[in-house]
C-alpha cells in the first residue's frame, strides 16, 4: 500500500503538461495546451491539456483524466503502478513494504515480462562492465566501434556470456520463473518443455539462452522501460545470424516500436524534426555526435504505427540513407505511408560506401550537422530525380516513372502541397502540368471509389460506459427525458466542482421575526436543498459524485479531490465536467464588458436547483397519471388526484421561479 501522504505528494509534483509532454508534442493555446491525441489517430489536434486544472481531455475520442490516469491509459498500468511511475519521474520516495515472493508471483503476466526484461538489461550491462569476458570481448567491440563509455551507459548496452544457459540460470537463481523468461523471448525452451510447476526445478537440458555470446542492445518503450533486445554476434561463423532480435511478446510489438525514441523524443519535439535511420549503431553514433533527434526502424519496413509514433512529436521526417539505390527504392512504399499520414518527408544520401554510423566518425559533429542541413532534399523531388535519371532515354520507362511519382503525390492529403509538387515534377520531368493533374485526379477518384465505406463511429459521450448502464429493474425513459435529467444533474455537479466553496448570502427571518442575513457555501446550500428533500440522482455517475459530497460531513471537497480520485470512473467524470473546448476571448481590450457566471452565482445555483426539482416533479406527475389509469380503487384514486393537484401546483411554482410559462 502507498500511504495517502505520498499519493498527495505525487499528485502535487506531477505537472500534467510535463507528464503528457513526455509523450505528446504540446503547443500553447491561451491558458491551455493542445496536441495530437495519443489514444486515437487524428490529424487535427483535439487533445487539450489544462496545466491550471491539472487535467487532459480529448474532444475527439473522449479520453480524459489527470496525470495518473494518463500514465495508466498510455502505459497500460494499474493505479499503484502509475503512482510508482510518477514517483520515480519526480524522485519521490515511496515507503512501503517490500514485496514478498508470493506477491511478486501474483503480479500480472504483463508486469512480469517488464520485470524479467529489466533484470536481463542489468545483468547484461553488469557482464559488459564488470567481468573479464565482457570487458575483453563486448566492451572491446564497442570501443573499437568508437563508442564512449557514457554513451554505452546511456543506451544500457550489454553482453551475454558465451555459455549455453548462463543468463537463464542467473535469472532462475534470482527468483524469476522460466515461464516468463520464455515469454519475454530471453530463453528458448524445447518444444516438449512445459512451464515449471511451483516448487520444481526446470530440467537443464530443456532450455538455453537466446542471446548467448552476443553484444546486447536493449529496446525501450516510449516511457523508458526495457521491452526487448537485439543481439549481435562477434563470431565470424557464416552460419550464425549476425543479428537476432526478441520475438513478439505481450509487451513488444516491433511494428509499434522505434529504437531510440525514448532518448530522442524531447529533441524531436524541440527541433520539430525526426531523423530516421536503419540500425542500432546508427542511432548511437549520431547521439554521440550530438544529433539526438534520431530513431531507427531496426531493420523492419516502416509501418503506419511507427509513423504515428513520430507524428506525436513532429510533422517532419528526414530519412538518412547509405547511398544504396536498391535499398532506397525498397523503402519507397514506407515513405508513401508517411506522405499518406500528412507528414513532410526529406531524404539525405551519404557518400558512396558510407552510412550514418561510419560517416559520423569521419567528420566532426559540426561538419556532420552542416552536411545534413545542406544535403537533405524533399522526397518527391528526390524521387523524381532518382527515377528520371534511370529512365530518361526510355519513353516506356519514363511513362511508368511519371505514374509512380504522381501516385506518391496523390497520397498527400493537403491539396496545396499536391499542387506545389505537381508544378515541381512538371519542371523536373519536362511533362505538361495539366497532364500530371489529370493523372492525379484520376488516381484520387479511383482511391475514393475503391476505399471501403467505414462504419460511422458513435459520437463520444464523454461518459464511461459502465456509468450509462441501467440498473436491474430500472425503468427506461424516452431519450429526450433521459438526456434532460442527465443535463440537470450534470449542472448540479459542475456547480459543486467549480464553486462548492464559494459563499452565498441569504436573508431569513430571525427568532424575533426580524430579517437577518446568513452566509453558507454553495456546497452546503445544494446539499441541504437536495439531500434534505431526499432527491436522488438518476445517473449512476453523478449520483456517486453527489454522495461523495454528502459523505464528507461538513467538509466540501474541492475539484482536485475528484480529479485525483482513485476510482478512474469518478476521476474521468470530473475531468469531463470541468473540461471545455472553448475559451473566452479577451474582450476587455476592446472595452466590451463581459458578464461572467460567478457575477450572478446565487441565481445560477438556485436556477439549477429549481430546474432539477421541477424535473423530479414532472416525473412524479407522469408516474401518478399511470397509477391513476391503472387504479380501480375509488379511495386510492381520490388520494392520487389530491397528490396530483399538489404536484401540479408545485410545478407551477417552480416554473414561475424559472421564468417559464405553463400553457395548460
Amino acid at each position: 500500500m502507498i500511504p495517502k501522504e505520498t499519493i498527495s505528494s505525487i499528485f502535487e509534483a506531477a505537472r500534467i503538461d510535463e507528464v503528457v509532454g513526455d509523450f505528446v508534442s504540446l503547443k500553447r493555446r491561451g491558458t491551455n495546451m493542445i496536441g495530437l491525441c495519443p489514444f486515437h489517430n487524428e490529424k487535427t489536434p483535439s487533445f487539450n491539456v489544462s496545466p491550471v486544472k491539472g487535467i487532459y481531455k480529448c474532444f475527439g475520442c473522449g479520453k480524459a483524466g489527470n496525470a495518473v490516469n494518463f500514465i495508466m491509459e498510455h502505459e497500460q498500468l494499474s493505479y499503484p503502478e502509475a503512482l510508482r511511475w510518477l514517483a520515480k519521474k519526480y524522485n519521490i520516495r515511496i515507503e512501503e513494504e517490500e514485496q514478498t515472493a508470493e506477491q511478486i508471483q501474483a503480479n500480472n503476466a504483463r508486469e512480469s515480462l517488464y520485470v524479467v526484461c529489466s533484470f536481463a538489461q542489468k545483468n547484461f550491462s553488469q557482464n559488459l562492465m564488470e567481468s573479464d569476458e565482457g570487458r575483453s570481448v563486448g566492451l572491446g567491440y564497442f570501443r573499437e566501434r568508437g563508442f564512449r563509455d557514457d554513451i554505452i551507459q546511456k543506451f544500457q548496452l550489454g553482453y551475454s556470456f558465451d555459455q549455453w544457459r548462463g543468463f537463464s540460470d542467473a535469472a532462475l537463481k534470482a527468483g524469476h520463473k522460466l515461464e516468463y523468461l520464455v515469454k519475454a523471448g530471453l530463453t528458448i525452451s524445447k518444444e516438449n518443455t512445459s512451464p515449471t510447476e511451483a516448487g520444481t526445478e526446470p530440467q537443464a537440458d530443456r532450455y538455453f539462452d537466446r542471446f548467448s555470446a552476443r553484444v546486447i542492445f536493449p529496446v525501450h518503450n516510449v516511457s523508458g522501460r526495457v521491452i526487448a533486445f537485439g543481439g549481435r554476434t562477434l563470431k565470424t561463423d557464416k552460419k550464425v545470424a549476425k543479428y537476432i532480435n526478441s520475438p513478439e511478446t505481450d509487451i513488444y510489438h516491433k511494428s509499434q516500436v522505434l529504437y531510440g525514441l525514448y532518448f530522442a523524443k524531447k529533441k524531436i519535439a524541440e527541433l520539430d524534426n525526426c531523423f530516421l535511420v536503419e540500425g542500432y549503431t546508427d542511432v548511437i553514433s549520431l547521439h554521440q555526435a550530438g544529433i539526438e533527434n534520431v530513431v531507427a526502424s531496426s531493420g523492419t519496413a516502416l509501418t503506419v504505427d511507427q509513423i504515428r509514433l513520430i507524428r506525436r512529436y513532429t510533422n517532419n521526417i528526414t530519412i538518412l540513407y547509405d547511398g544504396d539505390s536498391a535499398g532506397i527504392k525498397a523503402s519507397f512504399r514506407g515513405i508513401d505511408l508517411v506522405l499518406e499520414e500528412g507528414m513532410n518527408v526529406r531524404v539525405l544520401l551519404f557518400p558512396d560506401g558510407e552510412d550514418p554510423d561510419s560517416f559520423s566518425k569521419k567528420v566532426s559533429p559540426e561538419e556532420l550537422q552542416t552536411f545534413i542541413k545542406d544535403n537533405a532534399k524533399d522526397f518527391i523531388a528526390f524521387k523524381a530525380h532518382l527515377l528520371y535519371n534511370e529512365a530518361s532515354h526510355d519513353p516506356i520507362k519514363k511513362a511508368g516513372l511519371i505514374k509512380e511519382i504522381v501516385e506518391s503525390i496523390s497520397l498527400i492529403p493537403e491539396p496545396i502541397y499536391r499542387s506545389v509538387y505537381i508544378k515541381e515534377c512538371s519542371r523536373i520531368l519536362d511533362v505538361d502540368e495539366q497532364a500530371l493533374l489529370s493523372e492525379l485526379n484520376k488516381l484520387r477518384r479511383k482511391k475514393q471509389y475503391d476505399k471501403p465505406k467505414q462504419e460511422e463511429e458513435p459520437e463520444a459521450s464523454g461518459m464511461p460506459d459502465e456509468l450509462l448502464q441501467l440498473a436491474p429493474g430500472e425503468k427506461m425513459e424516452s431519450p429526450a427525458e433521459s438526456a434532460d435529467a442527465e443535463i440537470q444533474e450534470k449542472e448540479i455537479i459542475r456547480i459543486l466542482l467549480q464553486y462548492g466553496h464559494e459563499p452565498l448570502k441569504f436573508v431569513q427571518e430571525g427568532e424575533a421575526g426580524e430579517e437577518e442575513e446568513v452566509e453558507v457555501t454553495v456546497g452546503e446550500y445544494l446539499i441541504h436543498e437536495l439531500h434534505g428533500d431526499n432527491i436522488e440522482f438518476e445517473n449512476a455517475g453523478y449520483k456517486g459524485m453527489f454522495h461523495e459530497f454528502i459523505r464528507k460531513e461538513g467538509e466540501i471537497p474541492d475539484s482536485n479531490f475528484f480529479i485525483q480520485h482513485p476510482d478512474p470512473a469518478i476521476s474521468k467524470l470530473a475531468v469531463d465536467i470541468l473540461s471545455t473546448d472553448y475559451s473566452l476571448a479577451n474582450w476587455d481590450k476592446h472595452n466590451i464588458p463581459v458578464h461572467l457566471e460567478n457575477m450572478s452565482l446565487k441565481q445560477t445555483v438556485q436556477s439549477a436547483v429549481y430546474a432539477l426539482k421541477n424535473r423530479k416533479i414532472e416525473k412524479m406527475i407522469l408516474d401518478n397519471q399511470k397509477r391513476l389509469r391503472l387504479s380501480n380503487n375509488y379511495e386510492e384514486q381520490v388520494i392520487l388526484i389530491t397528490e396530483q393537484q399538489y404536484l401540479i401546483q408545485a410545478k407551477k411554482s417552480f416554473s414561475a421561479l424559472l421564468g417559464r410559462v405553463i400553457l395548460k
